[in-house]
Parts: C-alpha cells; sequence; structure tokens
C-alpha cells in the first residue's frame, strides 16, 4: 500500500510571534506574514505575544488583533522572557502545525513556506537552518555554545541544525504544552519531544529597524537555564573539582608526612594549613551554591503554577 504524499493545504497553520519592544517593525512583520499565507492560500493563524514590552508594540499588535480575524494579541502581565511568550503561544494556537519566529523580519515570511514543506515529508520537527546568520559576533558565538550544549543536554543529532526559526506538528506542541517546567526551553523540548526531527536551509535578513534585544546577559541567563533546569553537568563538574582538588589535598597531605618522617620541620606550616582550608572551603561554597541553585529551581518546578500571565487578550 502506497502512503498518500501529505499536503500542505490539507492543514492550517498558527504563526507565533514573540514582541518586545518592536513598534518599528512588528507591524511590517503581521503584513508580510498574512500576505504570504495569503497568496499561498493556506488556512494561518498569527498569534502575537507581547512580553512586556516598553514601547508602544501592545497598541500596535492589539489594533492589528481587533481588525484582522486572523490575527490574535496576547499581553503578559511583565516581561518573561522569549521562551515563556513562545508558550503562550503554543498555547493559544489552534493550527494543526505551528511556526515560531521573530519580530523583526530576520525570519523572512516567505521562508516558512520551506518549513511547511520539509514538514509535508514527515518530519514532526522542522528548523530553520540559516543559510547566513545575519548577526553581532556575540550573537554567533552564543548560539554556537548553546548548540554545543543542546548536543550533550538534548541529544541532538549530529549535523542537525537547530534555531528558534521553526515548525512543530501538534503532537510535539501539545508535548511541550503539558510538560510542568518553571523555566521553558522550546528549542530543547522540541529536541526531546520529537521523532523525526528535521532542518531544511533558509535565509536570514538583516533586521531593518533598530537592534536586537538579545545581548549577552539574556544569552549567559539561556545558558544558565539550560543547565540548571535540565542538565546536572554543573552538579557532575562541580563533583569531579572536587575529587580533583581533594585527591591534591591527600597527595600533598601525605608527601607532609612522609617529609615529617624523615625531615625535621622548622616551619610551623602555617601557610600550608591556610591555603588547603582555603581552597577547600572555597570548594565547598561553590558545591553548596550549586546545589541551592538544584534545590531553587525544583522548588519553582514543583510550586508554580504557571510560569507567565495573560494579562490582557484581543482578537476580533
Amino acid at each position: 500500500m502506497v502512503d498518500t504524499p501529505m499536503q500542505a493545504s490539507d492543514y492550517s497553520y498558527s504563526l507565533v510571534i514573540p514582541v518586545y519592544n518592536s513598534q518599528d517593525v512588528v507591524g511590517r512583520t503581521i503584513d508580510a506574514v498574512l500576505d504570504v499565507f495569503e497568496r499561498a492560500g493556506l488556512r494561518h493563524q498569527v498569534v502575537l505575544v507581547n512580553d512586556g514590552s516598553r514601547d508602544a508594540s501592545w497598541d500596535v499588535i492589539s489594533e492589528r488583533a481587533r481588525s484582522s480575524p486572523h490575527v490574535v494579541a496576547l499581553d503578559l502581565l511583565r516581561n518573561y522572557g522569549q521562551h515563556h511568550a513562545n508558550l503562550a503561544g503554543m498555547r493559544e494556537a489552534t493550527g494543526d502545525y505551528v511556526i515560531t519566529l521573530d519580530d523583526d523580519l530576520q525570519n523572512p515570511p516567505d521562508q516558512a513556506l520551506l518549513l511547511i514543506e520539509k514538514a509535508m515529508d514527515g518530519h514532526d520537527v522542522v528548523f530553520g537552518r540559516f543559510e547566513q546568520k545575519q548577526a553581532r559576533g556575540h550573537r554567533r558565538l552564543g548560539s554556537r555554545v548553546i548548540s554545543m550544549i543542546n548536543r550533550r543536554v538534548f541529544n541532538q543529532p549530529p549535523g542537525l541544525a537547530v534555531s528558534n526559526f521553526r515548525i512543530l506538528s501538534r503532537d510535539v506542541v501539545e508535548r511541550i504544552c503539558s510538560a510542568r517546567t518553571a523555566h521553558p526551553y522550546i528549542t530543547g523540548q522540541a529536541l526531546m519531544f520529537s521523532s523525526d526531527p528535521a532542518d531544511v536551509l533558509v535565509r536570514h535578513d538583516a533586521r531593518p529597524v533598530g537592534t536586537s534585544n538579545y545581548g549577552l546577559r539574556r544569552i549567559a541567563s539561556l545558558v544558565l537555564t539550560i543547565l540548571f533546569s535540565y542538565s546536572v553537568f554543573p552538579l557532575r563538574a562541580a563533583a569531579g573539582v572536587g575529587f580533583a582538588v581533594a585527591g591534591g589535598s591527600f597527595l600533598l597531605g601525605l608527601f607532609y608526612l612522609v617529609r615529617s618522617l624523615f625531615v625535621d620541620s622548622e616551619v610551623p606550616g602555617w601557610t600550608t594549613i591556610a591555603v588547603l582550608l582555603a581552597v577547600l572551603n572555597g570548594f565547598v561554597i561553590m558545591l553548596l551554591s550549586m546545589l541551592g541553585e538544584y534545590v531553587v529551581r525544583t522548588l519553582d518546578a514543583v510550586s508554580t503554577v504557571s510560569s507567565y500571565h495573560v494579562a490582557r487578550r484581543v482578537s476580533s
């Protein structure tokens, strides 16, 4: 029996767009998305999630939501971060497939059709692999670091590129939405909850207006979130350092013990004792701090009902 090829027109699509301080460009992004999907003749829904913007972004997207039957706007109570905003949008989305993209036109909406075409081959998650990423050096370096962590923590397959420009099947979206975590990381969860991920080459344009809101602080925060919320790597690394320090201290103590049996010592040894206490106590404090971080995140996971709160919802 021959399987019937999947047709893009048989499915509906929800495009989730986190919005943060993008009043000058988000309107153009909405227009471009609607134009592409209307021309392609695909059933679509655009979910815009205002993530605590300090400018007039909410005014722009709420007005579009009132005037267009295809647009829904959510206003989060405060700034929670891109992955929380994506999760809020996914829970609002009704499409058979969900596409996530940025609000600044760096993910050209027409390239979403390439994601859809690849998904029609039967893949439940398809990431955009950028031909050439138009980003600053720290963004590219941060992407490489996060990619290394993804391979270790989420078993990202060799050769698979991941990005925030992706399409997810309804099954994967439901698994992500039902996961109980205070620190969502959509890319890693998509890898965990998919059975057949893939990527496709897409274009990445320069931001037409303004600069990226994703600085070094946000990249560092994301790295720490991944490591402490989804991995025991920091704890094991600290344990490894602890064993190394303990082994070195044992050898040093053995050396001084043997030396004292054959050589009369005229040095009181206060310096050695002080150094050893400083090293060992410093490591103990570091280890306790790491354990405390895991305890705090565990408490967040078991006590938090929702990792975000929606203040307003607007649709036509």
